[in-house]
């Protein structure tokens, strides 16, 4: 795995490079921008299927963030949403093929963790004031500050290595899989071709009769064993005969389905587990006033 490949510099303020993570947020960014025009335009008081989607996730945003943050921070809604989005989304689009996951950049996830620890501050700051903010350091006792120091260093740290080593690290596992199965089958289907043509048709007789016994007995493993030894004779039948070469049989569906996993369901727990972290700190970062907690009191 390489860093971001950079597209090309913009000779602005020592040289500003463009990289495959920079065009991969501004797609993400367009993507969320467009949706949001399309959702949104012409509301009706009886909505339709595109209407009535919008409100269910704007609902669901909406409760998510009172009932983490409380109802007195209902407004971080938008931006609690746009990093969600951004996040899962940032993920999902490494899965063009041809865009870089923007999320499996550490720039990326440090802005985003950056970015909520300055919130907290700038919220601890508005409560308490500058001074006050830099009392808090050595609460509850002066000896801790040392320690709170560190905490809030360690903060920002570890949201971003958080979301950013999970979404790596599946991209560094399906990547090591693929090569490792296309070995694999490289291997098995010089093995068939270098014996004969009357292996290689076996092969693929064989083949054929276990995906018609895995229908039959409706045998899942029939039906997978029989697919698999069907295309790797074939392959090396078509390798023989010089029509097809380097067909990675092995690699044409396993890795698919694993990324079922390290893709879609890591890349949205990810997203979840960042935006209710933030939700976390810049809630406590945001406590109810004494009017409001008299009024929920009442």
């Amino acid at each position: 795995m390489n860093g971001p490949k950079i597209y090309f510099t913009i000779p602005i303020l020592g040289g500003i490079p463009i990289t495959s993570t920079t065009v991969s947020s501004f797609v993400v960014m367009l993507i969320i921008c467009t949706a949001a025009f399309i959702l949104g335009r012409n509301p009706q008081k009886r909505p339709g299927t595109r209407q009535a989607l919008a409100e269910k996730f704007v609902e669901w945003m909406y409760s998510l963030v009172e009932d983490t943050m409380g109802k007195h921070n209902s407004y971080w809604t938008p931006y609690i949403a746009a990093l969600f989005l951004s996040s899962i989304l940032g993920t999902y689009i490494g899965m063009t093929g041809f865009l870089r996951a923007a999320t499996s950049d550490l720039s990326t996830t440090v802005t985003w963790a950056l970015m909520t620890s300055v919130l907290c501050w700038a919220c601890s700051i508005r409560e308490n004031g500058f001074l006050g903010w830099l009392k808090g350091f050595a609460d509850p006792v002066p000896v801790m500050l040392p320690m709170n120091i560190v905490s809030e260093i360690a903060q920002p740290v570890s949201m971003a290595f958080r979301h950013f080593g999970n979404i790596m690290g599946g991209g560094v596992l399906m990547s090591l899989l693929y090569s490792a199965l296309s070995t694999t089958s490289a291997a098995v289907i010089g093995l068939i071709k270098g014996s004969s043509l009357a292996v290689e048709i076996a092969v693929i007789a064989v083949g054929a009769a276990l995906l018609a016994y895995g229908f039959v007995k409706n045998k899942l493993v029939g039906k997978i064993f029989g697919v698999l030894l069907g295309l790797l004779g074939l392959a090396a039948l078509l390798e023989t005969l010089g029509v097809m070469t380097g067909m990675p049989v092995l690699a044409l569906g396993i890795p698919g389905v694993l990324s079922i996993y390290f893709d879609i369901f890591s890349g949205l727990v990810q997203a979840l587990v960042f935006s209710l972290l933030t939700m976390v700190y810049v809630g406590n970062a945001c406590p109810p006033h004494e009017t409001e907690n008299n009024i929920n009191k009442q």
